[in-house]
């Protein structure tokens, strides 16, 4: 549990702590998610809600290998102008996963560490595995949205009525690029109050343990 542990703090720097992805970073941080993972599969491990949003976090850094293997691919594969931006929306959105899935997952370990100090008893109804797998569900749901809205950003540029496309669905197309629009506003105060979130329950748990 030391090495998970570490793990976790070593995720909060990279997702919570660091203002910009980097690539040193990150690939360290790939290979500690594989380690993690390892070391997930022992019996000794205990099959706690902490143990699933581990493996959800450490599941997370599948997406830096799928960008990796799409840039790879992109620079050995000459494409149309057209697939090129797709596939850049797409690499950029595997790190938009990585990146906001982790965050989540990691306030959700936070919040969770916070209950066990302060409100142990009473919410142990809801610190429990169905529970922490229900909240990473929800969060991957979220993310996959997310992603979904900026990848539909690829054709906003074609004009899709040669293509004889339906009235309703180019006015459903209309209503995504706007929620897009209204997701790109939002991103940065959500991220920011992130970071108040986890650093104010960190505050709250120091304290209690440094005057106890």
């Amino acid at each position: 549990m030391k090495d998970l542990r570490r793990y976790l703090m070593f995720k909060y720097i990279q997702y919570l702590v660091l203002p910009s992805p980097n690539i040193v970073i990150t690939l360290l941080g790939s290979l500690a998610s594989i380690y993690a993972m390892l070391i997930l599969t022992f019996p000794s491990v205990s099959r706690k809600s902490t143990a699933v949003f581990i493996g959800s976090i450490a599941q997370a850094d599948i997406l830096v290998g799928c960008r990796m293997f799409s840039a790879v691919s992109a620079c050995m594969i000459r494409s149309e102008p057209s697939s090129a931006s797709f596939q850049s929306a797409l690499r950029q959105n595997f790190q938009i996963a990585n990146i906001d899935a982790s965050s989540l997952l990691l306030s959700c370990v936070s919040l969770e560490a916070f209950l066990i100090t302060f409100l142990l008893v009473e919410t142990r109804h809801i610190r429990n595995v169905r529970c922490a797998r229900v909240a990473s569900k929800i969060i991957w749901a979220v993310v996959i949205i997310e992603c979904f809205l900026h990848q539909l950003e690829c054709v906003k540029g074609l004009n899709i009525s040669h293509y004889g496309i339906l009235r309703q669905i180019q006015l459903l197309m209309n209503f995504f690029y706007e929620a897009t629009v209204l997701l790109k506003l939002l991103i940065y105060p959500i991220g920011v109050l992130l970071r108040i979130f986890n650093v104010y329950l960190f505050y709250k748990m120091y304290f209690r343990d440094h005057y106890s």
